[in-house]
């Protein structure tokens, strides 16, 4: 069981960033259609990225154990035993990603704060 690099995780984080920045971007020009042509209520662009973030990496991460971004790099999430995270160990790695400040704990303790918190491990394939 390798872990991955650090070069590793900024790419999984520059492609999985960029499709959810492109998937809120466009859920909130179709949010914004309603608020104009039908009087819908305004929403701030911040809950779109984070709804959409957690939906994307809950669901790729729950069903393949991977998003776009670690099948690019070739890497995987594992338990700390190098098996399948459990459902709830994915999903506080989504809800702890929320956190801006999550990516700088990597200086501390050589991973994000979502891996550290969840007992999870990112690692190659």
């Amino acid at each position: 069981m390798k872990k991955v690099g650090d070069g590793t995780r900024i790419l999984n984080f520059l492609i999985d960033g960029f499709l959810v920045f492109f998937l809120s971007f466009t859920t909130f020009k179709y949010w914004n259609f309603y608020v104009v042509n039908w009087h819908f209520k305004p929403i701030n662009f911040w809950w779109f990225i984070a709804g959409v973030l957690l939906v994307y990496y809950s669901f790729f991460e729950i069903i393949w154990a991977r998003t776009p971004g670690k099948w690019v790099s070739g890497s995987k999430v594992v338990n700390q035993q190098g098996g399948r995270p459990s459902v709830w160990q994915i999903l506080g790695r989504s809800i702890l990603r929320l956190i801006v400040i999550d990516f700088f704990f990597n200086a501390f303790w050589g991973k994000p704060l979502h891996d550290q918190w969840t007992s999870t491990e990112v690692i190659e394939n």
